[in-house]
């Protein structure tokens, strides 16, 4: 299958998106009106190209999301958001949207009807990176002061949670300057994600636990990461061009540190600026960088393969599609099952004035739910009461609501732990058997 790449930069709308085919180095197409800033750019199922605007200084407009099908490159979906958004990202199902800002917020939209499920003040700093895992149960989250935090999608898509502190399943502050990079593992035996910063490190955590299992130190600032397709390697681009590639062997190893000069790891030197994206493609290596190029990388031999020269201007964000996804829909082809979007809401219900608070009844919660040892009596009280709207069945209501909530996070947290302990069992007992087998096969023993 054929491949294509998309890349924009972040300093003038008129320079929009430009696209290639990566085998051959033609340009296919181009789309005005783009200029997104870092992991601004995403792609929603192969069908569409989602970009988040730059917010001009100075402006006291809200922010605006792009949104243009791949069948109709030329006529974006514009949604105004109510405050600029940073970074991107979507589940592979293109479901959700989850976009950060400025402020420290972070939003999350349901693609197919735009509604606006969560918005919630999720750091002390602006936003630069987010990432969903891998199942999308979980969203990660990075900041310009070098935190991370991981949220459960169980809790994001409650109605009834507010988002308090104790939403998070973990937060981190290791990293000690701005978040560059988050990327969740998919094949390692356990649930792991990378996160590279300016600090000049990588980190290796657990997913589920938040813990820390390795960390890379490198000579430079780290700008960008990214996996290969069997995630063998990590490739991170640094702040002067080069790009270190480092072995992932996560399934082996847990708190080690390493220095990047008492390892061999290998360079691969091409730019003569900061590199800012990394992707792969089935040819190779993609890296884009303030050099106004992008690179097609043969890793093994070290060196280039093809270039692109973006000359209108550095590369923030790119991607890689499959080259069929723009050509048009012929009726001999494979029906393809498009996913409906809509306009992305600018507010969300839990903001609308309409739906005023409620000052509550001083009430303990423990005194109310121990009156009632049955469940169903304690909702069939809730119905009775709520016959006359009283207060007291609102306080009720809300407090069911908050247990159930509470319940419903530690039944996630159980889960994911135990899915932790089998991912690694498996380990043991598969390293195990290797070994019984290494022994019977071993005449001398």
């Amino acid at each position: 299958m054929k491949e294509a790449l998309v890349v924009c930069g972040d300093k003038n709308l008129t320079v929009g998106l430009t696209i290639w085919d990566i085998e051959t180095g033609d340009h296919l197409l181009h789309i005005p009106t783009c200029a997104s800033p870092f992991h601004g750019l995403t792609c929603l199922r192969n069908q569409y190209l989602v970009a988040s605007q730059i917010h001009r200084p100075g402006s006291v407009a809200g922010g605006v999301i792009f949104t243009w099908p791949f069948s109709k490159p030329r006529s974006p979906l514009r949604s105004y958001t109510f405050e600029a958004i940073g970074p991107l990202s979507s589940t592979k199902d293109g479901i959700y949207l989850a976009g950060g800002a400025i402020s420290g917020n972070v939003y999350i939209w349901e693609v197919t009807n735009g509604k606006l499920i969560k918005t919630w003040h999720a750091h002390n700093s602006p936003l630069t990176c987010l990432a969903f895992s891998n199942d999308a149960s979980l969203l990660i989250s990075g900041s310009e002061d070098g935190t991370i935090v991981i949220w459960p999608m169980i809790s994001l898509l409650d109605a009834t949670d507010s988002i308090s502190s104790h939403t998070s399943l973990s937060v981190s502050t290791d990293h000690k300057s701005f978040i560059t990079g988050l990327l969740p593992s998919s094949i390692v035996s356990q649930s792991v994600f990378v996160s590279s910063s300016l600090d000049g490190t990588c980190k290796v955590w657990d997913l589920v636990k938040g813990t820390l299992l390795q960390t890379w130190s490198f000579p430079q600032p780290i700008t960008a990461t990214v996996l290969d397709p069997l995630e063998t390697f990590l490739f991170s681009g640094s702040a002067d061009g080069r790009i270190f590639m480092t072995p992932f062997d996560i399934g082996l190893m847990k708190d080690f540190s390493f220095d990047s000069e008492d390892r061999n790891i290998i360079e691969l030197n091409g730019h003569t600026e900061s590199i800012t994206a990394l992707s792969f493609c089935k040819y190779g290596l993609i890296s884009a960088s303030e050099d106004c190029t992008a690179c097609l990388w043969d890793v093994i031999e070290g060196v280039i393969i093809r270039r692109f020269n973006h000359q209108k201007g550095f590369i923030t964000n790119m991607v890689v599609i499959p080259h069929s996804s723009l050509l048009p829909s012929r009726n001999h082809q494979r029906k393809i099952t498009h996913l409906p979007i809509s306009t992305l809401q600018k507010y969300s219900h839990q903001h609308d004035p309409s739906n005023a608070s409620v000052t509550l009844l001083p009430s303990s919660t423990q005194q109310i739910t121990h009156q009632y040892q049955s469940a169903n009596l304690f909702n069939q009280q809730i119905i009775d009461l709520e016959v006359g709207r009283t207060p007291e069945a609102l306080q009720l209501k809300l407090e069911s609501n908050i247990e159930s909530r509470f319940r419903i996070t530690k039944i996630t947290k159980h889960v994911m732990q135990m899915n932790s302990h089998l991912q690694t069992r498996l380990l043991d007992l598969t390293q195990h058997r290797i070994l019984q087998n290494e022994k019977t096969q071993d005449p001398e023993t």
